[in-house]
């Protein structure tokens, strides 16, 4: 009788690994591949990003070629400033921003060190 429950019980164990181990559904595993794909490509994205920005902090941004979005990037600018910029462009010299009252001088202030006029 013990026998026989331990055949039992390793017939039972030997179907459980079975089926926990058995081959997954190429579905699953296509729509998990390309999960893990985006990811990939989401984090590539995110760390050419920081890279850019990494860069490009050591540079001052020049107002007269900047684009709209790389303008309201700079801490404080708003949409309406950067539109404000790009307006009245050419400038000699980045404090016109200030001196022409494209922004206020605390805005201004706030990227001093980060803008320059080509």
């Amino acid at each position: 009788m013990k026998r026989i429950s331990a055949l039992c019980f390793a017939a039972f164990a030997l179907a459980l690994l079975a089926a926990c181990v058995s081959p997954q559904n190429p579905q699953d595993l296509k729509e998990k591949t390309a999960q893990a794909t985006a990811e990939a490509k989401r984090d590539a994205k995110a760390v050419a990003q920081g890279i850019r920005e990494g860069w490009s902090r050591d540079k001052p941004l020049d107002v007269n070629s900047a684009t709209k979005d790389q303008l309201t990037q700079l801490p404080g600018i708003t949409d309406a400033d950067a539109d404000r910029i790009v307006a009245n462009r050419p400038y000699r010299t980045a404090e016109e921003l200030e001196s022409r009252h494209i922004l206020p001088k605390s805005k201004y202030d706030r990227i001093a060190d980060l803008v320059k006029a080509k």
